[in-house]
């Protein structure tokens, strides 16, 4: 029987790990506290102006943010190219519309709903198609999409092509955002309240879990699946049950911002998920860096407010959003944050010389 000490034991490594960068400079520490400067300024921002226009764009804005980071774990992180991404929003956003307008529910009470929904939705279509790879998986997952979308367009409850009105804003137990709120002799109307709520739940929640998500051990799973699926599964991961999570992860991600953006909006019809909306939030995805946390927030808040800064040109300004984006996909061919991309200000890791004993020099002498 074999002794403790005679066990095998991985070698000494050539080359040593070095430390990682301390200081308000390093860079996890300096990204961690811009974006909490980010998401005060936000908070603050309704003090400084709380027009009706400018909340409204905003929340939308965080709202294509939730989404984006849904369709993120898809495809920056997994990377599995979805068309159809917007039918998971359309199966949040009438799941919930029709629970509140027609069965007396809360939007809150509605959320176990939407999350069974959603993984049902996940598992139909990710369950027999995600063995297909690449532009297969693709057209399978556009064709997903349009399936939900005009299924919604053709059934009586929900509402067929006039869609559902009506949907009630957020409330708990007994409290509705329309009520308003009065708070040391400030008042906030429904829509203030909204945004707060997308921003700290959709924000500070749901963005920074699927952001850990892609750095805990699932995360890892995910990217060596995007980078070589055959390599992986022989290293002993189940490439197709990793897939189908970040499906299914995915799809709760866009239900619960179909849940917000009903509740915004009011009303949803099968026009508010055309196959456009998948470009967009794909696009947003792409254009700001796959797999990257605050690429994919400039990515969204750019695809969402781009046309509403360029209203003024009116029939151009979707012309001048094209040229925009070709522009920077040009000069940031990866995306305007790519993954693992460092500030040039910030502190980086010193490379440091092999390590220097006998398993080194055997190594080097071979």
């Amino acid at each position: 029987m074999a002794t403790d000490s005679a066990r095998l034991q991985a070698p000494e490594p050539f080359i040593q790990r070095p430390p990682q960068p301390t200081g308000p400079l390093a860079p996890q520490t300096f990204m961690r506290g811009l974006g909490l400067i980010c998401f005060v300024a936000a908070l603050a921002l309704p003090f400084i102006s709380a027009s009706p226009y400018l909340i409204s764009i905003l929340t939308s804005a965080f709202i294509y943010i939730v989404l984006a980071m849904g369709l993120n774990v898809v495809v920056g992180y997994a990377g599995l190219l979805d068309l159809g991404y917007i039918a998971f929003m359309a199966v949040g956003a009438y799941t919930s519309g029709i629970l509140t307008t027609t069965f007396g529910f809360s939007m809150l009470e509605t959320i176990p709903f939407v999350i069974v929904a959603c993984i049902i939705a996940g598992i139909i279509i990710g369950g027999p198609t995600l063995r297909l790879r690449s532009d297969y998986l693709a057209i399978v997952t556009l064709g997903f999409g349009e399936i939900v979308r005009i299924t919604a367009n053709n059934l009586s409850v929900t509402g067929g092509p006039t869609g559902i009105h009506g949907i009630p804003t957020w409330s708990f137990f007994g409290w509705s955002f329309a009520d308003g709120l009065n708070l040391f002799g400030l008042y906030f109307n429904s829509k203030i309240l909204l945004y707060y709520f997308v921003l700290i739940v959709g924000i500070g929640g749901g963005v920074v879990a699927a952001a850990r998500l892609g750095k805990g051990k699932m995360g890892r799973a995910w990217k060596s699946i995007r980078d070589d699926e055959d390599v992986s599964e022989a290293m002993g991961i189940n490439g197709y049950r990793t897939k189908l999570m970040a499906y299914i992860i995915g799809a709760i991600w866009g239900g619960f911002a179909g849940t917000l953006m009903g509740a915004h909006l009011s009303a949803i019809s099968p026009n508010s998920f055309l196959f456009l909306y998948s470009a967009l939030v794909l696009m947003a995805v792409v254009l700001g860096g796959m797999a990257s946390t605050p690429g994919v927030i400039i990515g969204a808040l750019f695809v969402s407010l781009a046309p509403e800064f360029l209203r003024e040109f009116s029939d151009w300004r979707f012309l001048l959003f094209g040229l925009l984006l070709v522009v920077t996909m040009v000069f940031r061919p990866k995306g305007i944050w790519p993954e693992n991309s460092v500030l040039p200000f910030l502190k980086k890791r010193e490379a440091t010389e092999p390590v220097d004993d006998e398993n080194a020099e055997a190594v080097k002498g071979s």
